[in-house]
């Protein structure tokens, strides 16, 4: 659950609000004049929700190509890959 505090806070109690983002790892709420203003969180729970957010992105688009027919077999997808990538080493040599 998430904790809510002034603006004020950051200025003055920041290594606690620090402290409580790394150790509990949830996001703080940082109100001005009452409303909710900022959300702070942990560097690694930052990562973490860009990651997961980038895969839910990615599986999404996965999703839409399915739907749209835009599928190919395993067995094409392997032989493209395979032929790629021998392509590739044939350039380094």
């Amino acid at each position: 659950m998430e904790a809510i505090r002034p603006s004020s806070d950051l200025r003055n109690h920041y290594s606690e609000i620090s402290r409580q983002c790394h150790e509990e790892r949830n996001p703080v709420i940082i109100t001005v004049n009452g409303r909710g203003d900022t959300v702070i969180l942990g560097l690694q729970d930052y990562y973490q929700m860009k990651s997961e957010l980038e895969l839910l992105r990615t599986l999404a688009e996965a999703e839409n190509d399915v739907v749209n027919g835009r599928v190919a077999s395993m067995q094409d997808t392997f032989d493209d890959i395979r032929s790629s990538l021998l392509e590739r080493k044939s350039n380094e040599v």
